[in-house]
């Protein structure tokens, strides 16, 4: 099975921008289908983000359509999050995931996560 580790969580001024990593490592990365999910302090984990397996398809949460932009790189085993004009409600811990569903928004069609990065929103 696929392990994944998130990188680049970090402070961030509203209306900023930032990145995010999600390294995979001991399984084909190729054939997992690719998503973000983010838990704010006190809520549940929510859908962010999903890829396909060559990256010709997305699905995005509507809160962050337009800001947001997932994609991969398979020769890298890399997944990444591209967010830009960050709010204060984007402020959580950012987990990436690896399943083979299809484009699933459901955090249970996923196998694989790792241990979060944590991204803070300020004023």
């Amino acid at each position: 099975q696929v392990q994944l580790e998130e990188s680049g969580g970090d402070l961030v001024q509203a209306g900023g921008s930032l990145g995010l990593s999600c390294a995979a490592s001991g399984g084909t990365f190729s054939t997992y289908e690719m998503a973000w999910f983010r838990q704010p302090p006190g809520k549940e984990r929510e859908f962010i983000a999903a890829l396909s397996r060559t990256g010709g398809l997305t699905s995005y949460a509507d809160s962050v359509k337009g800001r947001f932009t997932i994609s991969r790189d398979n020769a890298k085993n890399l997944a990444y999050l591209e967010m830009i004009d960050l709010k204060h409600s984007d402020a959580a811990v950012y987990y990436c995931a690896a399943g083979r569903g299809s484009l699933s928004r459901s955090r249970y069609a996923y196998d694989a996560w790792g241990q979060g990065t944590r991204v803070t929103v300020s004023s």
